[in-house]
């Protein structure tokens, strides 16, 4: 059983942080964790009509391809966790995360023939790949966000993090501009597994989050 479970949309730069600084603590405690699905543009839902960009705002090269890429990663990663192996779905998160976060690729498209052989670079089945475009898997992906959901209340972001699932404490964050390493990364993991299993700890938060630095 996992010691926790991480709710992750790839195209979202904090829950990437949140990620990488987990990964950290996984190659020191040895924790197991599992990797659950949670949806942005789900989460965002019902919100009204998003604010238009600044005028003569130009988004990066790529962009739009990166949001299209980590759409289809959701769906790739549902078939993962429901039809193959469900252990690899962390493998694909750091594949397709470093691709979006790190390289801030790709400047097009990428193809089925290319995500297929990303897929095979990590172990997974290229066929996998065809799945990017099944929208069954879009129910999956809603329940899955849902779930993360039941466990916070609706007003919240990503990640969600679940400590001792199913039952243990859930929350939003941690939120991290970068990614603490070695000695600070298990410092901060043991001060957010503290609060968190205090009782009737609820929130800490400011709105001054600084750039996320992804890399």
């Amino acid at each position: 059983m996992a010691d926790i479970e991480f709710f992750w949309d790839p195209g979202c730069p904090w829950a990437w942080i949140t990620s990488r600084w987990l990964h950290e603590v996984i190659d020191q405690r040895g924790l197991e964790v599992d990797w659950p699905l949670i949806s942005l543009r789900i989460l965002n839902e019902g919100n009204g009509p998003r604010p238009e960009p600044p005028e003569g705002f130009t988004p990066p090269p790529g962009f739009f391809e990166r949001m299209e890429l980590a759409q289809r990663t959701l769906r790739v990663a549902a078939a993962l966790r429901q039809e193959g192996d469900p252990s690899k779905a962390g493998d694909l998160y750091t594949a397709v995360g470093t691709l979006i976060h790190v390289d801030h690729a790709p400047e097009k498209a990428m193809t089925d023939d290319d995500y297929g052989t990303l897929l095979e670079s990590i172990g997974i089945s290229r066929s996998l790949a065809a799945e990017a475009h099944d929208e069954r898997w879009e129910a999956v992906i809603r329940t899955s966000t849902e779930l993360g959901l039941s466990r916070t209340g609706r007003d919240v972001g990503t990640p969600i993090l679940t400590f001792e699932p199913p039952d243990g404490p859930s929350y939003f964050g941690p939120v991290l501009n970068r990614i603490p390493r070695g000695n600070e990364a298990i410092e901060v993991f043991d001060a957010v597994s503290t609060l968190v299993h205090v009782p009737g700890f609820a929130e800490l938060k400011r709105s001054d989050r600084g750039t996320p630095q992804t890399a």
